[in-house]
């Protein structure tokens, strides 16, 4: 990021920049240092993905449809209207705007070469603040479908004025078209690409912008050209612009909306959520919202700079999935038709990397909102070819990552408290992506190699293994959901097929050809080695141990494993910034060393992550890492695909409480960010016997209190086996 300045040190959001407080007992939002995760550590941008969040500082509401921020790609562009959080490719950006001083003399072209430069001022939930290096004060704020602005001209100030990159995106896009009325802007552009020029993502983003003052000279450009007076502008590198008379009139508010819809829609979203030029009172309201979702877990007895980052990773983990239907219940489905829906309807999907920790968070605080989600897929499905998608953008299948996530996400919903979705719909999808080759989601097969793993019990690797999980919660979610014990026997004969993957000579899983001969020990792994592929059977662990000759083995592949803890993909050590690895460090619990899994969670979060912008081992993923973190911190990790449940570690504060729907209470107590292990846990008043903890058994509320101290055990503490499913 060449052109951000911003404070890479500590940041803690000032409460009286963020605002209003509202009906909060304490203001989560201005807990919140949206900058984390916005840098790398310096490895150079091809590594970026190993070593930033890919995170923006910009505001956005709870599962937003706007982002209204710097994007990372290219923040000297301005103030995008979307991003997503973590995201680790360009992607998005559309409609950015910048406030330049004085007259534009020069056309702003593709938006790249402006030499705009930030000193971040706040940066907080809902608020972003930036003084300009041209001396000009920008204030951001949102709303769920809208953006505000503030610019603030200098004291000296005679003129500023406000481009609006109608034709620009962060990737390329090669259709918008934008015009102005009155001080209205209205138009639309296309949505560029994803990860790659060769996935497009051509959905139509449309637009509605309103300033509060009458603009002295508005005007377009395109490429190298400028013409003043000009009211439409169409195509790339194109955008429009209007100069203010500041020598009396200093701040210049700048409001907008966007649908996926129309502009109607649009004007719509505008009218019905932002209609007034109330600055603060937009701030308060977004932030009230903030305070209710952060408020559902309470953290306290830790330094302070733990509790920032506890609660800006729970923030990243509530930024998607995204509003995607306008105020009236329309959005464009994935059939390129329009919908009308009385509930609210999602995208911004990255399945494979949710599944694993933010969907069975989501679920277990906001139970509606999920299952919302739930449907919103389940929709998709049913336009789109009958299959589930992967990876989600706007209307768009992009066909991004392997293995078929979606199965196990939904089942995750299900097991951890998401229910109003219509489970016979899912299960059907389920089994039509596993069952029937040739299934797709638009253009995208839902299981590729699928009728070589019905016929002989493998594909390539690691997709294999994700098949496997997949038939694992398929299995969970027949006999939970619809009490189906014929269909849960059957898909869980299929999740062994790990088994098929394992190679006695040389004591590792490894791919197959089709004849069955044994290819290399590295091929097809994708983004992570053949060493952190081994450990994902979370649902069977104990044949995993078993089958390399028992827990001592086991524990001893752990330690070389963890030798190292920032591994790149093709490492063959610990990525604490890689999905496959998330789980790893749990897998002590099935050893007869648990005290390694307390010891070794602190130490990461200890050595990878801090509150910091380069704070961050890897890229978000839309808040699958934000969930890792708070998971990891309160002491409960969400293990096994489609089961209620967690493995235990040590928590990190002294005090948690965790508000589950119905208004019962999950009281966690006796944590410490610095003693590791567990000496004592009481469930419920009972000692713990085993390092696994049913869902059931604190779905109504309860308490959990910890014992810890700073002194390894000289035996295991548990004696009950923790579960597993063969």
């Amino acid at each position: 990021m060449k052109s951000l300045s911003i404070v890479t040190g500590v940041l803690l959001c000032m409460v009286t920049a963020c605002f209003a407080q509202g009906k909060a007992k304490r203001n989560y939002a201005g807990l919140v240092n949206t900058l984390i995760g916005t840098k790398g550590k310096g490895a150079g941008i091809n590594e970026r993905y190993l070593e930033s969040g890919y995170t923006f500082p910009g505001a956005m509401y709870p599962f937003g449809m706007v982002q209204f921020t710097p994007t990372f790609f290219d923040e000297g562009k301005g103030f995008v209207v979307n991003q997503l959080s973590g995201a680790g490719c360009d992607h998005m950006g559309n409609f950015p705007t910048l406030p330049l001083e004085g007259k534009l003399n020069t056309s702003p072209d593709a938006m790249a070469q402006l030499g705009v430069k930030y000193q971040t001022l706040n940066a907080c939930a809902g608020y972003y603040s930036v003084k300009l290096n041209n001396g000009i004060k920008a204030e951001l704020t949102v709303t769920p479908r809208t953006g505000l602005a503030k610019y603030t001209a200098p004291d000296q100030s005679k003129n500023i004025t406000v481009i609006i990159g109608s034709g620009i995106n962060a990737t390329q896009l090669q259709e918008s078209h934008a015009q102005i009325i009155g001080n209205r802007v209205e138009g639309y552009a296309d949505g560029g690409s994803f990860c790659s020029p060769k996935i497009k993502t051509n959905y139509r983003v449309y637009f509605v912008a309103e300033f509060n003052v009458t603009p002295e000279i508005t005007g377009n450009w395109k490429n190298k050209k400028i013409e003043a007076g000009a009211q439409a502008v169409d195509g790339s590198n194109s955008g429009l612009y209007f100069t203010f008379n500041t020598s009396k009139q200093k701040v210049i508010q700048y409001k907008f909306a966007i649908s996926y819809v129309s502009v109607a829609n649009a004007k719509e979203n505008l009218q019905t959520e932002n209609k007034g030029w109330n600055f603060n009172q937009i701030i308060e309201q977004t932030q009230q919202a903030w305070n209710n979702y952060l408020g559902k877990i309470e953290v306290t007895g830790a330094s302070s700079d733990r509790i920032i980052q506890f609660y800006t990773h729970f923030y990243h983990a509530l930024a998607h999935p995204s509003l995607f239907s306008d105020v009236n219940g329309q959005y464009v489905g994935a059939d390129e038709q329009k919908h009308q829906v009385n509930i609210p309807t999602y995208t911004a999907y990255s399945n494979w990397d949710t599944y694993r920790t933010q969907i069975q968070l989501l679920s277990l605080l906001a139970p509606k909102e999920s299952g919302d989600m739930v449907t919103s897929l389940i929709n998709f499905a049913k336009q789109s070819g009958g299959g589930w998608p992967r990876w989600v953008m706007a209307n768009k299948e992009t066909g991004i990552m392997q293995g078929d996530p979606t199965s196990i996400l939904v089942a995750n919903a299900y097991a951890f408290g998401a229910r109003n979705f219509d489970k016979n719909a899912a299960l059907d999808i389920m089994r039509k992506g596993a069952e029937m080759p040739g299934t797709r989601s638009q253009q995208e097969l839902t299981r590729p190699q699928l009728e070589q793993y019905i016929n002989k019990g493998y594909a390539d690797a690691s997709m294999s293994l994700e098949y496997n999980s997949a038939d694992f919660a398929i299995a969970q979610f027949a006999r939970q959901a619809l009490k189906d014990n014929t269909l849960y026997g059957k898909y869980l004969k299929r999740a062994q097929y790990w088994k098929n993957l394992y190679n006695p000579l040389t004591g590792w899983l490894q791919s197959r050809n089709t004849d069955g001969s044994w290819k290399k020990y590295d091929e097809d792994w994708r983004e992570a080695s053949f060493k952190n592929y081994f450990w994902m059977v979370p649902f069977n662990l104990k044949k995993l141990i078993d089958t390399i000759g028992g827990k001592g083995k086991a524990e001893a592949r752990l330690d070389s494993f963890f030798k190292r803890l920032n591994a790149t993909y093709n490492q063959q050590w610990f990525a604490a910034g890689n999905e496959p690895d998330f789980q790893v460090p749990w897998v002590y619990n099935w050893t007869n060393a648990p005290y390694k899994t307390q010891v070794l969670v602190k130490r990461i979060i200890r050595e990878q992550y801090t509150n910091r912008a380069n704070g961050l081992p890897g890229n978000d993923d839309l808040g699958a890492m934000g969930a890792w973190y708070v998971f990891a911190n309160i002491g409960l990790y969400p293990m096994m695909p489609g089961v209620g449940g967690f493995s235990i570690n040590s928590p990190s504060f002294s005090l948690i409480k965790i508000h589950l729907p119905g208004n019962k209470k999950l009281i966690i107590s006796g944590g410490n960010e610095q003693k590791a292990y567990i000496k004592q846990l009481l469930v419920n008043g009972k000692p713990a016997k085993s390092t696994w903890i049913s869902l059931n058994e604190i779905m109504n509320g309860g308490e959990l209190h910890y014992v810890l101290t700073d002194k390894a055990p000289q035996s295991n503490t548990f004696t009950v086996a923790p579960p597993f499913y063969d």
